[in-house]
């Protein structure tokens, strides 16, 4: 898991009621990400399952996101962060989270796009920020957002409610945005200094698309919003 989407979901936390119980697809926390990759702890009271490919750990039950093993509506909040991409039948799991949340249920979500392919134990997709939007649309509301320089974001966010939802949640939901906004916008200046200086004093040798991409990096643009 990378610090953007870490800060994504610590700003959801922060400004959503996130309804239980939660379920994250994708929860194997790779050696090196152990206390980054724990989303359990955001949500403190509330009836978590870790769900992966492989037991390890924060896995609490192996399972495939695009054969969700759970009851129709059974869920309050799906966080599938950075799984997605590993999915070949992406478009079922789809529909297989769309069918597992209750109504009013949250979606949280995120996919890599300008990023090198990592295989886990494959690496099969980019969805942009209009394909994240059409897969929404049976959704009451929906956030898309990319990160970074505009033409090649790195990632793409969605947050999506599920129908019929609660007016207050919808409410909500441009909140949660907001405030992810403001989130990864500090990631920038909690660079440690010598990072920062580094890049400076190679800056001279860096492309004209690297420098506009760098500029960018902790910049949201919430491209898609409903209602």
């Amino acid at each position: 898991m990378r610090a953007p989407i870490r800060a994504f979901v610590e700003a959801v936390s922060r400004t959503l009621e996130v309804p239980g119980p939660i379920v994250e697809f994708g929860a194997y926390r790779v050696e090196g990400q152990e206390r980054l990759a724990d989303l359990r702890a955001l949500f403190p009271g509330r009836a978590f399952t870790g769900v992966d490919l492989r037991a390890g750990p924060g896995v609490d039950q192996v399972g495939d996101v695009s054969r969700a093993p759970f009851a129709d509506g059974s869920v309050g909040t799906v966080l599938c962060l950075e799984t997605l991409e590993h999915v070949f039948e992406v478009r079922r799991a789809f529909d297989e989270i769309q069918r597992i949340l209750a109504p009013g249920g949250l979606l949280v979500a995120s996919t890599p796009f300008h990023f090198h392919i990592h295989a886990h134990p494959d690496d099969y997709w980019r969805l942009t920020p209009s394909c994240w939007a059409g897969l929404l649309e049976p959704y009451a509301a929906r956030q898309v957002g990319a990160v970074g320089e505009p033409s090649r974001p790195h990632t793409v966010l969605a947050l999506a409610l599920k129908a019929p939802a609660p007016p207050a949640r919808l409410a909500a939901l441009p909140l949660a945005a907001a405030a992810t906004t403001a989130a990864i916008a500090r990631l920038a200046a909690e660079r440690p200094l010598a990072a920062r200086v580094a890049w400076a004093l190679k800056g001279w040798l860096r492309s004209k698309g690297e420098r506009r991409a760098r500029a960018a990096e902790h910049e949201v643009r919430w491209l898609s919003t409903r209602p």
